[in-house]
């Protein structure tokens, strides 16, 4: 892969639905997501084998993991990051507007392709 230079402004935000905006870089062996939630904005309990790293630069999120009868909550606010293992189920709720960085090892191919009907409508 050919090194890559850009700057957020210059990706075109993807609405996922009407609470959800994202914008996604990756390499051959990490990914980077910026999404901006806005209030009350569910990601549904979902899992993945990627690891996944959340960084929160603004509002407030709680991040759920585990299935359910036997969770772990977080509430992550600007500057807070979580480390979520692969194939551990999670849900997130944007308690305000957030702004929340994920980065994933390696890339979510199911994002590229767009096959993350969880996430749409």
């Amino acid at each position: 892969m050919k090194p890559l230079h850009t700057r957020w402004s210059d990706i075109e935000p993807e609405p996922m639905n009407p609470l959800l905006t994202r914008q996604l870089v990756w390499g051959d062996q990490a990914m980077i997501s910026r999404i901006e939630l806005k209030k009350g904005c569910i990601v549904p309990l979902h899992s993945h084998p990627n690891e996944q790293i959340a960084y929160i630069t603004e509002g407030l999120m709680r991040f759920t993991l585990g299935s359910p009868g036997s969770t772990t909550e977080y509430m992550l606010a600007a500057g807070d990051l979580l480390v979520i293992p692969g194939n551990v189920p999670h849900m997130a709720e944007a308690i305000k507007f957030s702004v929340n960085f994920d980065i994933f090892a390696p890339p979510r191919q199911d994002w590229i392709n767009k096959e993350d009907a969880y996430l749409r409508g």
